[in-house]
């Protein structure tokens, strides 16, 4: 028995830390980054986000990402990034941006 829980206590841990990920895009909000004329607009970005309109990751082949910790991204507003993090049901939980 003690060797089932050692084993999937091990199994859990590998699971999690295979998860974590990094994410290259543009850091814009929710608005605009379903309008394509406003897409990559770095004014436009930091305004809504400033705003109040929640920041997304969109990558360069346009998929876009929800941001589980808004206060870890929004200083990053209009830029393009590398998030480190981890992906579930289409939300980044973001551990670091640079």
């Amino acid at each position: 028995m003690k060797k089932f829980i050692a084993i999937a206590v091990l199994t859990l841990g590998f699971t999690t830390s295979a998860m974590a990920a990094q994410f290259k895009g543009f850091v814009e909000d929710t608005k605009c980054s379903a309008n394509s004329e406003m897409k990559g607009n770095a004014a436009c970005a930091k305004g809504c986000i400033k705003g109040g309109s929640p920041a997304v990751l969109v990558t360069a082949d346009g998929k876009v990402y929800k941001i589980a910790n808004q206060d870890k991204i929004v200083a990053h507003a209009g830029e393009n990034v590398t998030v480190n993090g981890t992906l579930k049901d289409g939300t980044i939980t973001v551990e670091s941006v640079n």
